[in-house]
Formats: structure tokens, C-alpha cells, sequence
């Protein structure tokens, strides 16, 4: 039995809405081909120009770049996060309603000085806040969830299926795309941060 080898894949331009209001699921002719399957690879300049124009969706986007740095500063930067929610839908004209904040899934390797278990326990311990759903959600209107990269496989297919299926749909089953982004921080979280300034 062969594999399927996954290719590159490039930055994306963002999609446009589909007229159901979310991010197409898919882009192409057919969801058979790999590359062109959300979630789409994208930087943070091209979400701030392309879906924070109004003074709420900026304030959100804020509450992510700031809740990046912070996952920075405790040496939580490799890998990647997906984003979803109604940040990433037109829910301005679907429910006549500005988004509250963004559903953010980092999928993370260990800090170097805490990649094993018990390192990885007190790690954890030490800094309970950013585990703290409700406080960082308050903070920075972010709703957190995570995948430990340096788990057993098993455990990382689990949880990357069960997130996929949730944010890969609206209630009520409607299939949409989710967008990608490095969880490093680099030069681009600040000029995201500029355009999206009071």
C-alpha cells in the first residue's frame, strides 16, 4: 500500500467569504488535493488587512498578538496555531453581531528545558495562569486550547481530529476553513500590530 505524500504548502492568500459567510473549506476544484485543504497557511498582516476592519475585530486581533508574546516569553514558540470562530466568519451580516473573540488551537513543542514529563509539570505548575481558560480569554479574547507536540502520536492525532471536526464546522453543520499561522513571533506580529492600532 503506498502513502500519500502531503507537498508544501505556500502562504495563502486569504480566501474571500463564501456566500454561506465563512471561509471556504476548500479551495480549487476538489477536496482531494492535499494543498489546496484548509486550514490555509497565512501571516498576521494579511488577517489584520483582510478581516479587522472595525473596531471590535481590531481589539480581538490585539488580544491575540499580545497573548503570542506571552507564549513567547515563556519559551512556547515553535509550532503553529490554528484560528477559528466567529472572528474568522462574516458574522457581522450572518447574525447582525460583532465577534467576541477568536478560538486559537497551538499545537506546540515543549520549551527546551521542559520537554520531559516532570519538567513539564512543574513548567505547567509555575505559569497555572496560561493554562486558566477564563482568565486569559478575559485578558486577551482569546479561547485557548492545545496540542503538546511532544506527546505520543497517538495522542496528537486524537486531539488534532477532534479539533479539526469541531472548528471545521458551524453549529449546524456547515463546513468551513480555518486559517493557520507560525507560532513563532517575528517581525510580522508587529507590523500586524500596527495596522490594527486604536
Amino acid at each position: 500500500m503506498g502513502t500519500t505524500e502531503i507537498p508544501h504548502r505556500p502562504l495563502f492568500q486569504i480566501p474571500n467569504f463564501t456566500i454561506s459567510g465563512v471561509l471556504p473549506p476548500f479551495i480549487g476544484a476538489s477536496p482531494t488535493h492535499p494543498a489546496g485543504m484548509s486550514p490555509y497557511p497565512t501571516t498576521l498582516t494579511r488577517i489584520a488587512a483582510k478581516i479587522c476592519g472595525s473596531s471590535e475585530r481590531k481589539e480581538i486581533f490585539r488580544g491575540l498578538i499580545a497573548y503570542r508574546r506571552q507564549l513567547a516569553n515563556l519559551g512556547m514558540s515553535d509550532g503553529f496555531q490554528w484560528l477559528s470562530g466567529s472572528f474568522m466568519e462574516d458574522i457581522e451580516n450572518l447574525e447582525t453581531r460583532h465577534p467576541n473573540y477568536i478560538d486559537v488551537v497551538t499545537f506546540f513543542r515543549r520549551p527546551i528545558f521542559a520537554t520531559d514529563d516532570v519538567a513539564w509539570k512543574a513548567f505547567v505548575t509555575m505559569n497555572a495562569q496560561q493554562w486558566d481558560k477564563g482568565l486569559v480569554k478575559s485578558m486577551f479574547k482569546c479561547d485557548v486550547f492545545f496540542v503538546d507536540l511532544n506527546t505520543v502520536p497517538s495522542n496528537i492525532v486524537n486531539l488534532t481530529r477532534y479539533w479539526f471536526g469541531l472548528f471545521s464546522h458551524r453549529r449546524g453543520g456547515l463546513w468551513k476553513g480555518l486559517l493557520q499561522i507560525p507560532l513563532n513571533v517575528t517581525m510580522d506580529d508587529s507590523h500586524a500590530s500596527e495596522m490594527v492600532v486604536p
